[in-house]
């Protein structure tokens, strides 16, 4: 048997799938299981992941239609017996990947704004719930096949390697970090559709990091991110102390999650790094709540607290649904509503925590 796992959506959204992949392969022991993925911090989270036969990388967003077609015919002969679109991508263009790459049987959610055509491009389907986790809507697929969840847990799981360890541990003792209080941040998140708007403001997380410098000289802040949070790094660290306030480079997200590890306490909103913080076990994390929070993408850390969005104040889907649109809103209200954050508020949670 020969199985797809399609998860284009996004890197945690990935990570949230992988509860999903040791299922299939607690099920069906014997079968070869492949995974698609668009996004290369994806593909390197899944690495070295023994459930897993091939995982297949394309960005099929921005590369030219004929090479994505070709890419997708390329798939088509390998001949899938079983595809399944892991929660929540809720646009038709993922379904649409799964029907051109042919499955026998192709698995999929309904989401909102459901069309026609949906019933066709996937032709085993079940209504998404918002009440429950992602990690559980994927497990639900597995009645559509006939199969049964058989693990007696589901975490989310990378399986880093003794090197990646051992990068990590250099990389503390080289900044001479060992013994020392470690606060992980993510200024960033998501940069599709108009998801940047759900960042807490640059200027609060940069009084944040003063405040924190001079009322917690010792701690260190490491500011974890891509190229993408490149240019909001280097605003912050210009007024930041850089004896205690440092970037974090690192070569791929493995190494990341690594350092991650060695974290005693994290900070983010909802995004890919919020769930690989909680993937790590980090205790102490913290999330600031974004219109874009909700049940379904609750951070699963063994330790996490929320904090509250007085303009949000749980009512994420009011903002934001799995319909392949934007967060509702005007630029200026999403602004708002993250700005209702107050540094206070953040600087009293990391003062508990750390």
């Amino acid at each position: 048997m020969k199985i797809l796992v399609i998860s284009l959506a996004g890197i945690g959204d990935t990570l949230l799938a992988t509860p999903l992949i040791h299922e299939l392969r607690a099920n069906f022991s014997n079968a070869r299981i492949d995974v698609l993925t668009k996004e290369a911090g994806a593909r390197d989270l899944l690495k070295n992941n023994p459930h897993i036969q091939h995982i297949h990388y394309k960005n099929l967003m921005r590369c030219g239609k004929w090479e994505a077609l070709a890419f997708l015919e390329k798939l088509r002969d390998e001949e899938y017996d079983l595809s399944v679109n892991t929660h929540p991508q809720s646009r038709a263009v993922y379904r649409a990947a799964a029907w051109m790459i042919g499955a026998r049987v192709r698995v999929s959610h309904f989401y909102d704004r459901i069309r026609l055509w949906d019933r066709f491009l996937c032709n085993r389907n079940l209504k998404q719930d918002y009440s429950r986790h992602s990690i559980d809507n994927n497990l639900d697929l597995l009645s559509l096949i006939g199969a049964s969840p058989k693990l007696a847990r589901h975490e989310m799981e990378v399986f880093l390697s003794p090197s990646d360890e051992a990068w990590a541990s250099d990389y503390i003792a080289r900044n001479k970090w060992n013994g020392k209080v470690l606060l992980g941040m993510h200024v960033g998140s998501g940069g599709t559709k108009n998801l940047p708007l759900k960042r807490w403001p640059l200027n609060h997380f940069i009084e944040l990091v003063k405040k924190l410098n001079h009322l917690r000289p010792e701690l260190q802040i490491l500011l974890f991110g891509g190229p993408e949070e490149a240019s909001a790094h280097a605003k912050l660290l210009e007024q930041a102390d850089p004896a205690n306030t440092h970037e974090v480079k690192t070569p791929d997200l493995r190494l990341a999650a690594a350092l991650i590890r060695h974290c005693h306490a994290f900070l983010s909103v909802d995004t890919a790094l919020m769930h690989l913080a909680a993937a790590m076990k980090i205790s102490n994390q913290m999330v600031i709540e974004a219109p874009t929070l909700n049940v379904t993408n609750w951070p699963l850390g063994p330790d996490c607290t929320v904090i509250p969005n007085p303009m949000v104040n749980g009512k994420g889907l009011d903002f934001y649904r799995y319909d392949g649109g934007p967060i509702k809103g005007s630029r200026e209200q999403l602004i708002r509503i993250m700005e209702s954050v107050t540094v206070e508020s953040v600087l009293e949670k990391v003062l508990q925590k750390v």
